[in-house]
C-alpha cells in the first residue's frame, strides 16, 4: 500500500468514530511516516499542475493526514528549552537543517512537526512555521513572521517582518495559500484564504490579499479574483464602496482593493536579495 492509501483508510476509520485512545500502534506509524514525508518535501499539500499561478490544486488527503494527526493524538505535556508546553506534536527536529545551509536563530523560531524547509533558508526569531507548510531553497522568513498550516512558499521568497501567510485548518480553506519563487512580500502583509501570488512579483508593505479583495490588474486591464499574476507590482488602493452615499458616512465610504501594476526596475533593485547572508 501506498502511504496515501494508508491515510485514506485511516481517514475513512477516523470517520467512523476511531479515537486517539483507539489507535493502534500501527496507526501511529502511519501518522509518523506522514509527518516524515512532509518534513523531507516527498509530500506536499499541493501542486502546480501548469505554467500558470491559477493551476495549483490542493491534495486533499494531505490535508486529511494532518487532520488525523490532532485528531488520533493526545495532547500530551512537552519540553523544549527547559519549559513545558501541551500539544498533540512536539516541534520538529532541526538537526538536518545545518548540513542544508539553513538558519533558525534562537528563542523564538518555532517549527511545528511536519513542516518542511528548504536549503538556505533563513528564520529570524520569533517566527512560526505551521504543520503541512513548505518553505522553498533560499527563503527568508523574518521576525514576527507566521506561516501557516499547509502554506506553499516557493524559493528564493522574502518575507518582510511581521507578514502573516494564512492557513487551511482555522477557519477551514479549501486550498492553501501559495507564494511562489521570487515573491518579495513587504513588512506586514496578509496573504490569506488560499489566496495565490504568481512568481517574481513585488507587493507594498501592508497589503491585504484575500479572495475577497479585488485585484485590479493594470497590465491585463482586468479585475481578478483569488490570485495576483506573476511579474506584477502590487499595492492597497482605496475604491469607492457601494454603500458610498449613506447619510451615515459623510465625504463617502470606501473600501480597499489591490491594483497591480509592471514591475519597475528600481523596484527590483530595493527587492534584491543579499547573497552574503547565505554564504
Amino acid at each position: 500500500m501506498t502511504l496515501e492509501s494508508d491515510v485514506s483508510y485511516l481517514w475513512d476509520r477516523y470517520q467512523d468514530g476511531l479515537t486517539a485512545a483507539d489507535a493502534t500502534a500501527e496507526d501511529a506509524e502511519i501518522l509518523e511516516s506522514f509527518l516524515s514525508a512532509l518534513e523531507s518535501g516527498d509530500v506536499r499539500a499541493a501542486e502546480k499542475t501548469g505554467d500558470d499561478v491559477t493551476s495549483w490544486e490542493a491534495n486533499e488527503w494531505v490535508k486529511r493526514g494532518i487532520l488525523l494527526n490532532f485528531g488520533l493524538r493526545a495532547t500530551e505535556p512537552r519540553e523544549h528549552g527547559g519549559v513545558t508546553y501541551y500539544d498533540v506534536l512536539p516541534l520538529r527536529d532541526t538537526a538536518d537543517l545545518g548540513e542544508r545551509g539553513t538558519r533558525n536563530t534562537p528563542d523564538g523560531t518555532v517549527i511545528r512537526r511536519g513542516a518542511y524547509l528548504g536549503s538556505d533558508c533563513i528564520m529570524m526569531s520569533p517566527s512560526f512555521v505551521n504543520m503541512g507548510a513548505h518553505v522553498g531553497d533560499g527563503t527568508l522568513v523574518d521576525s514576527c513572521d507566521t506561516v501557516g498550516s499547509c502554506a506553499q512558499l516557493g524559493e528564493n521568497v522574502k518575507l518582510g517582518a511581521n507578514t502573516l501567510i494564512g492557513g487551511v485548518l482555522e477557519p477551514i480553506e479549501d486550498a492553501p495559500v501559495v507564494v511562489e519563487d521570487g515573491v518579495s512580500l513587504g513588512a506586514g502583509c496578509r496573504v490569506t484564504s488560499g489566496f495565490r501570488v504568481g512568481e517574481n512579483s513585488i507587493v507594498g508593505e501592508n497589503t491585504l490579499l484575500t479572495p475577497r479583495i479585488p485585484v485590479y490588474d493594470l497590465v491585463e486591464e482586468e479585475v481578478l479574483y483569488g490570485h495576483l499574476p506573476a511579474e506584477r507590482r502590487a499595492f492597497t488602493r482605496m475604491v469607492e464602496s457601494s454603500v458610498g452615499d449613506h447619510d451615515l458616512f459623510e465625504g463617502g465610504a470606501y473600501k480597499p482593493a489591490v491594483v497591480a501594476t509592471h514591475v519597475e526596475e528600481e523596484t527590483l533593485e530595493a527587492t534584491q536579495r543579499e547573497d552574503a547572508l547565505r554564504e
